[in-house]
């Protein structure tokens, strides 16, 4: 399967990244911490390599805290890279971005002293796929709605300069999703998490691959949320058992499987099946 997905203001944007990375002193690339590896865009690997990284690991909130701390001790691993878990909606864990963002830019500041440059404002670039949280996580930092939010990818549609205070000065950037997903299982987890159009795969057979993926990773919190026995893997029948158990019922009392898929995902990214991660180190 190869999904793909490059409309012309994502190509737009990968070139205005080129362009204004120059301009910034640290790179704030937000991730969804339910899939940090999944949802980071790999051309943003090699565009931002020369910058110092502070990876924000949003909706935490979401996601299994045992994988998380994982993510974070590996990325937190460097002089130039800092990695942070955030709940954008309550504002914990936001404090800590500014934190780390001194911290990697230490090097930074000290060559533009030896300049004769005194600057304390940092400057910081704002970079994720759709759908991450990253006009959120800026209306956190300001402090008020100054962008643009929404549930579907693709809000951001323009580069924009935003003051938050007096030590950060923040680019925001459009969501930038890779030309297309070669990997199946990334594109699925995408799906899975709401970054990207489940409508961009056939939802009974994405909801029945999450079915099983929940069933051998996330047992209890499946059984508890439909009240399902596991007993039976077989996709359709626990597709059908969701059904009944969330009242998707068609004329007749049929169960509606294609509206229990529905369902299924919508519970899953909204945190109602429990605090779940996708991805793995």
């Amino acid at each position: 399967m190869s999904i793909q997905w490059f409309p012309g203001h994502m190509a737009k944007a990968r070139k205005e990244v080129l362009e204004q990375l120059k301009l910034v002193d640290v790179v704030l690339e937000v991730v969804d911490a339910r899939l940090p590896n999944s949802s980071r865009n790999p051309m943003m690997e090699e565009l931002t390599r020369a910058k110092p990284t502070v990876r924000v690991l949003a909706k935490a909130d979401l996601a299994d805290d045992e994988v998380t701390q994982r993510f974070l001790a590996f990325w937190n691993q460097g002089e130039a890279s800092r990695a942070v878990a955030v709940n954008i909606l309550k504002g914990d864990g936001v404090s800590g971005i500014l934190r780390a963002a001194r911290e990697v830019t230490v090097p930074t500041f000290k060559k533009l002293e030896k300049k004769g440059i005194r600057r304390k404002t940092i400057r910081a670039m704002v970079l994720g796929i759709p759908n991450v949280g990253k006009s959120s996580l800026i209306n956190r930092l300001v402090g008020k709605k100054v962008v643009k939010t929404g549930d579907q990818p693709g809000i951001t549609r323009q580069q924009q300069w935003i003051r938050t205070g007096k030590e950060f000065e923040l680019l925001d950037t459009p969501g930038i999703l890779w030309p297309k997903f070669e990997d199946p299982d990334v594109a699925k987890r995408l799906a899975w998490s709401g970054a990207i159009k489940s409508s961009l795969l056939k939802v009974d057979e994405l909801a029945k691959d999450l079915l099983l993926w929940l069933a051998t990773n996330y047992p209890d919190e499946l059984s508890k949320r439909y009240n399902i026995t596991l007993d039976e893997q077989d996709p359709e029948i626990l597709l059908t058992q969701v059904a009944l158990s969330r009242g998707a019922l068609a004329q007749g009392g049929v169960p509606d499987t294609l509206l229990a898929a529905e369902l299924l995902l919508r519970d899953v990214q909204s945190g109602l099946v429990g605090k779940i991660s996708f991805d793995r180190l």
